[in-house]
């Protein structure tokens, strides 16, 4: 029989898995939801020592009841940890990791040795906010209390999408403090967990769906190696951080087949197959001359020049081992060569974007290549235009705001256009939505994938909404069976036309 332990997030309590709970019980499983000291239990049973450990204990005491009442072989106990339940239940299954059949992350992060619960929360002022709440007058490094969030507070702490009015009161109304102790103290493990079957459950409303995941993994990101192996799987919910209360049929039909050792592998990277951002551009474009300087590619056109020119900027983040860099991957290296084939100064850069806090020095290094390249004397420097994709889509914002008089075209390929909810980045100044009505006639070219991750696509449809609402100069491509990357995924007609369209369109603006 399986037997389904389940630990709440941050402020919640066994009274948020009652549907999902009552759908495995359906389904012939064992169910255990774990009152956390501080939060399920009475207000008079909270004590400022409790802490992580304390939580641990709390899960560790409900896994040995059930092996006490087993009695006999064939029980198998899937540990669930939903957004910082997933702490204790690292923290437990260390321990009784023989014990333990398999260990679900639901929404959560991955933590690691001797690192705070605090860490994983992904708004950077929110967590400089609780750490100086703990640092307070009058308080200890683990005393005291976090106030739970109200109404759309909420979202600060993941995304809310598919949660009702009704659910979302419901969430604040049974919500408790959290201890502070338990978001401060380190977590502390020996390794035997690593030897666990672990399945993670996506909710691609609130962060990277598993083909995004594969990318990451793909591009050499180092914490996500682990990711890859055989006794991991994934699956993917379309909705926000709470699926709990948002899906409970389809989470608990999840989680039974997490439990039977279904759902997705990734593969890991260099494993006998070219990941896809470096598989060929879906044009056949012909080789151009390039230079290198620095940190810098141009790919030139026949004639002395000057020419105008397209500045390239990729997305990421990308780990600083990827290898080989940016700049020399087939989908940027693909256009640049289409447009010096067509007279014009084609660029590709690396940027400093190895994590998403990184946007500020990434667009410093944008900007310095963009001057270097108008400095350039076979650069036409009053006829310039900068395409951007993916993670490097945010960086727009600093060009919407206040577009120079040289930014013929600004494009972007299914860019991230407002900060994800994951990001942590509430009031980042690299929210193209926000700076669009400042562009003034600025022409924006758009190319926008039809199979976009739940959490890209909102960004995007935000954006193209701003435009209708402050008659922004937008032109919108459509590749309607695209995905993310689509250049090298998906090399079909459909998404070949849309390549010429888009290049057309740029150079049409560029050069006019």
């Amino acid at each position: 029989m399986t037997v389904f332990i389940l630990v709440a997030g941050a402020f919640t309590g066994p009274h948020v898995w009652r549907d999902t709970a009552a759908r495995l019980t359906a389904g012939g499983a064992e169910v255990h939801t774990v009152a956390l000291t501080g939060l399920g239990r009475r207000p008079a049973d909270r004590g400022a020592d409790v802490d992580l450990e304390t939580h641990i204990a709390d899960v560790l005491a409900v896994i040995d009841s059930v092996i006490d009442a087993a009695g006999e072989p064939g029980w198998e106990i899937v540990l669930v940890g939903h957004d910082y339940g997933i702490h204790p239940v690292l923290g437990a299954a260390d321990r009784l990791a023989r014990s333990i059949a398999r260990i679900v992350y639901l929404d959560s992060g991955m933590p690691q040795d001797g690192v705070p619960a605090l860490a994983a929360v992904p708004d950077q002022l929110l967590r400089e906010e609780v750490a100086g709440r703990a640092a307070g007058a009058g308080h200890g490094a683990t005393d005291g209390e976090l106030p739970p969030p109200a109404g759309e507070a909420w979202s600060r702490w993941g995304s809310t999408a598919g949660l009702s009015e009704t659910a979302l009161d419901g969430l604040t109304a049974l919500a408790a403090p959290q201890p502070l102790g338990t978001l401060l103290q380190p977590l502390r493990l020996t390794g035997a967990v690593a030897e666990v079957p672990a399945s993670g459950v996506l909710c691609t409303a609130n962060g990277p769906g598993v083909e995004m995941l594969q990318i990451m993994v793909d591009v050499g990101t180092p914490a996500l190696a682990a990711l890859a192996d055989a006794r991991v799987t994934f699956f993917e919910l379309p909705t926000g951080h709470w699926p709990m209360l948002s899906c409970p049929d389809a989470l608990a039909e999840t989680l039974t087949e997490a439990a039977s050792g279904g759902g997705h592998l990734l593969t890991p990277a260099g494993a006998g197959r070219t990941p896809a951002h470096l598989r060929p551009f879906l044009l056949d474009v012909p080789e151009r001359p390039r230079e290198r300087t620095g940190n810098t590619d141009l790919y030139l056109p026949d004639g002395p020049g000057p020419h105008p020119a397209v500045v390239f900027v990729h997305g990421g983040p990308v780990p600083a081992e990827a290898r080989p860099t940016p700049r020399d991957w087939p989908t940027l290296t693909g256009y640049a060569r289409q447009v010096a084939g067509q007279g014009v100064v084609g660029v590709t850069l690396d940027h400093r974007l190895h994590a998403v806090t990184d946007y500020e020095r990434a667009a410093a290094d944008v900007a310095d290549a963009v001057e270097r390249v108008r400095a350039d004397p076979r650069v036409e420097a009053d006829r310039v235009a900068l395409w951007f994709f993916s993670g490097g889509g945010p960086i727009t914002a600093e060009w919407l705001k206040d577009p120079p008089v040289w930014l013929r075209c600004l494009a972007a390929n299914y860019p991230i256009l407002a900060p994800l909810p994951g990001w942590g980045l509430t009031g980042s100044r690299f929210h193209p939505v926000r700076e669009l009505s400042h562009a003034g006639d600025l022409p924006v070219v758009l190319v926008r994938a039809g199979r976009e991750s739940a959490e890209i696509a909102a960004t995007v449809e935000e954006f193209v909404a701003e435009a209708a609402r402050c008659g922004a100069n937008l032109e919108i491509i459509d590749v309607p069976e695209g995905r993310h990357g689509f250049e090298t995924l998906d090399p079909v007609d459909g998404a070949r036309e849309a390549v010429h369209r888009a290049v057309g369109a740029v150079l049409a603006r560029l050069k006019g």
